[in-house]
């Protein structure tokens, strides 16, 4: 990828995490980038554009994080154990991956754009459903639902710690979770 387009997509993707999108113009992009507006325009014909590859960006740094932490575990129970853990620390700042924590990117850009047949917010859902499936890929759960309690738990830990400032609330989700996953763990023996 061309290094003038790279600089813009990180530098929207750190403004628009910062301060939300709709906060962000493109000409404060090009002034914290440095980078002429004919030039942006050359690699992307809108904002809307650019935001789709700063979200792009953002998912598949998200994946590759949940990817590494869910390989650290020999069980369900394990690999849960280590996705909400791992959200504690990023929620303390402590994840190099991922960053200063300020909440949900995606969660954050969708209400931004809340109308359904936006392409931002399908990019948004999309990118919820892909988190899904990468969990999905790496647990084999006997109850279908404990994918869905994990997902719904993920998701509710991210919106308390960066709302409701409780940035040890994923350690009381895996609390929650844990007798299901004993229970798994009985049955596979």
């Amino acid at each position: 990828m061309n290094d003038k387009k790279q600089q813009l997509i990180d530098t929207a993707l750190d403004l628009f995490y910062q301060h939300g999108v709709g906060n962000i113009g493109i000409n404060e992009i090009l002034k914290t980038s440095g980078i002429a507006k004919k030039t942006l325009y050359n690699h992307f014909k809108s904002k809307e554009d650019l935001v789709l590859a700063a979200l792009q960006q953002r998912d598949n740094h998200f994946i590759d994080w949940l990817d590494r932490i869910l390989l650290n575990g020999n069980s369900e129970y394990e690999k849960v154990q280590s996705l909400f853990y791992n959200l504690t620390e990023w929620f303390h700042g402590r994840d190099l991956i991922l960053g200063e924590f300020r909440g949900c990117l995606f969660i954050n850009t969708s209400a931004q754009f809340s109308q359904p047949d936006n392409v931002i917010s399908q990019y948004c859902l999309l990118h919820k459903e892909r988190v899904k499936k990468h969990i999905q890929s790496s647990v084999n759960f006997t109850n279908k639902d404990i994918l869905d309690w994990v997902c719904i738990l993920k998701e509710g830990a991210i919106t308390a710690a960066y709302v409701c400032h409780d940035l040890n609330v994923a350690d009381k989700c895996f609390q929650l979770i844990s007798p299901h996953l004993n229970h798994e763990k009985i049955k596979h023996h």
